[in-house]
C-alpha cells in the first residue's frame, strides 16, 4: 500500500494535520490507528460512569478521537495551556492563530457555540484574591463540548475526512517505522513519501522506543502526580462562574514544589481509567447530566535527574503501588481521616457532607501509596487553594487516587516538528510536544503545514 502522506494516530494531532493538508488540497492521505471509529468505541461510563473498570483500555486510550474523546471535551484556548507553541511558531500571533484554527475546526463540525469568557472584573477580583493565598490564577477562554458530544462531534471530523478522500485504516498497530515505510503488525507495509507520527499518550511507550532505533534524540518531561479531590459544587460554584475549568499554579511551603489544579468538572462524576498496569481516576462533564459534586485533579510536578530520569516509570510504580492497596480499585479518603493519620471506611465517608460518585473505589489510606514529599505537596497546596475557595479543604472532601499525567519524551525535533530523518514528523502528547486536545491538534496543524512546505504548498487561512 503507497501514500503520499502516513498519519499514525487519529487523535486530535492526527485529524488535525489530516485535516489542515485536505484543507490545502493535498491527496493521497492515510490515517491508521489501533482503536475503532468513534461511534464504534464502547465505554460503558457514557451510561453509567461507575463502570468504567469492566472497559477495555485500547477502547478508551485508542481510536478515532484518541484519549480525548472521554475527556470533559473541554477546549482551554489558549496557546500557552498544555504547552507552548510558541516554540514552534514564528511569534505568539502565529500560535494564537493555530489556536484559533482548532477551535473553528470543532465549530464546524457540531462543537456548541458556546465560549465561555472570563469577566474582566470578575477575573481581576479572582486573582487579586489568589495573589492574595501566593497563588496565580490563569484566566482562559474555554468551549466545553461535553463528554456526552465529544464523540459526536469526532465522527463528524471523520466523516468530514472521508468526503475528502482520506483513507483510515483501523484496529491497525504498526510494529516499527521504517525509511519510508511502515511495517504492520501482519507483516504487511505501508510506504509513503511523508509520514506524521501521533499515537497519543497511549503510544508513548512504542514511539520512544521507534526513535531510539532511529537514533532520533528524545528527552525526559516530568511527570505530574497527585489526587482527584471531590467537593460539593457549591463551593466551587464562585470560582467556575467565572472559569468553567479554572486554573490555579501554587507553589508549596516546604519544598516550594509547583502545584497545579487540572481538569476541573463542575457537576461532574469522577471515574475509574484502565491501564494495562494499574488503574486511574479521571474527571468527566456531561451537558445534560449533572451532579451535587465538582471534581478536580490536585497534581504535583515531579522532575528527575540522575540517577533515573525515567519519570513515566516513576509514575507508573507509585500508581501501581496504589493499585495494589486498592485491590485493583481505586484509593478513596476522607481528608479529616488523612490528616488524623487513619484510613477511610465507607461508615465514615457516609457520615461525610460529600457523597462520592465513584462509589467502585476503595476506602482506605492514600498516605500509603504515595510518598510524602507528593503528599505534602498535595495537602499544602489545596489548604492555600482554601484561602481562595473556602471550604475545599473541609473534613469531608474526598480524596481519590492514583491521578497521574504522563509526559511522553520529547523528540527533539525542528520548528517543523520534523525530526533528524527527513520526511518524519511528529505531533501530539505521543511524542512529548504538547498536553492537551488544543495544543495536539495545533502540533498536528505545525507538522502538516511542514509537510506541505516540502511538498511546495502555501497554507491557506
Amino acid at each position: 500500500m503507497n501514500c503520499q502522506v502516513a498519519i499514525v494516530g487519529a487523535g486530535p494531532a492526527g485529524l488535525a494535520a489530516a485535516y489542515e493538508l485536505t484543507k490545502n488540497g493535498v491527496k493521497d492521505i492515510i490515517v491508521i490507528d489501533r482503536g475503532e471509529a468513534a461511534s464504534k468505541r464502547q465505554c460503558p461510563m457514557l451510561k453509567n460512569h461507575d463502570k468504567c473498570l469492566r472497559c477495555d483500555p485500547c477502547d478508551i486510550m485508542c481510536g478515532i478521537g484518541g484519549a480525548g474523546a472521554y475527556s470533559s471535551g473541554l477546549l482551554n484556548l489558549n496557546p500557552y495551556i498544555g504547552g507552548d507553541l510558541t516554540e514552534f511558531t514564528k511569534n505568539e500571533e502565529e500560535a494564537w492563530e493555530l489556536v484559533n484554527l482548532v477551535d473553528q475546526m470543532f465549530l464546524e463540525n457540531g462543537a456548541p457555540n458556546i465560549l465561555s469568557k472570563p469577566e474582566k472584573e470578575k477575573v481581576e477580583e479572582l486573582e487579586r484574591k489568589a495573589s492574595s493565598a501566593d497563588i496565580k490564577f490563569i484566566p482562559i477562554d474555554q468551549r466545553l463540548i461535553g463528554t456526552d458530544n465529544a464523540c459526536k462531534v469526532i465522527d463528524r471530523i471523520h466523516s468530514q475526512l472521508e468526503r475528502r478522500e482520506v483513507k483510515f485504516l483501523l484496529k491497525t498497530s504498526i510494529k516499527e517505522i521504517r525509511e519510508r515505510e511502515l511495517l504492520r503488525e501482519n507483516g504487511d507495509k505501508v510506504e509513503f513519501e511523508y509520514c506524521i507520527v501521533c499515537p497519543g499518550r497511549s503510544g508513548m511507550k512504542w514511539l520512544e522506543g521507534q526513535m531510539d532505533k532511529m537514533d532520533i534524540e528524545t528527552q525526559y518531561l516530568p511527570v505530574d502526580i497527585g489526587v482527584r479531590v471531590e467537593v460539593p459544587a457549591s463551593i466551587m460554584e464562585p470560582v467556575c462562574s467565572v472559569q468553567q475549568d479554572p486554573k490555579f499554579h501554587i507553589r508549596t511551603s516546604t519544598f516550594d514544589d509547583f502545584v497545579r489544579t487540572f481538569c476541573v468538572n463542575h457537576r461532574g462524576f469522577v471515574a475509574t481509567e484502565v491501564y494495562e498496569e494499574h488503574v486511574g481516576v479521571n474527571g468527566y462533564s456531561f451537558i445534560e447530566k449533572k451532579s451535587d459534586n465538582t471534581n478536580f485533579a490536585l497534581l504535583v510536578k515531579v522532575g528527575l535527574t540522575e540517577p533515573l530520569e525515567d519519570t513515566t516509570a516513576y509514575g507508573r510504580s507509585i500508581a501501581t503501588q496504589v493499585t495494589i492497596l486498592g485491590g485493583g480499585k481505586p484509593l478513596l479518603q476522607r481528608l479529616g481521616d488523612l490528616r488524623k493519620g487513619r484510613r477511610s471506611y465507607w461508615s465514615r465517608i457516609e457520615r461525610g457532607s460529600v457523597k462520592p460518585t465513584l462509589v467502585s473505589a476503595t476506602p482506605g489510606d492514600i498516605s500509603i501509596g504515595i510518598p510524602y514529599r507528593i503528599l505534602t505537596g498535595i495537602l499544602e497546596g489545596l489548604e492555600k487553594l482554601d484561602r481562595v475557595i473556602p471550604g475545599v479543604a473541609g473534613d469531608s472532601t474526598l480524596f481519590y487516587a492514583p491521578e497521574v499525567k504522563y509526559s511522553a519524551k520529547k523528540v527533539l525535533t525542528n520548528k517543523n516538528l520534523e525530526t533528524a530523518v527527513s520526511n518524519l514528523f511528529v505531533a501530539g502528547d505521543g511524542a512529548g510536544v504538547s498536553r492537551g486536545i488544543v495544543t495536539a491538534a495545533a502540533t498536528g496543524i505545525i507538522a502538516a503545514r511542514g509537510v506541505m512546505q516540502k511538498i511546495g504548498l502555501d497554507a491557506c487561512s
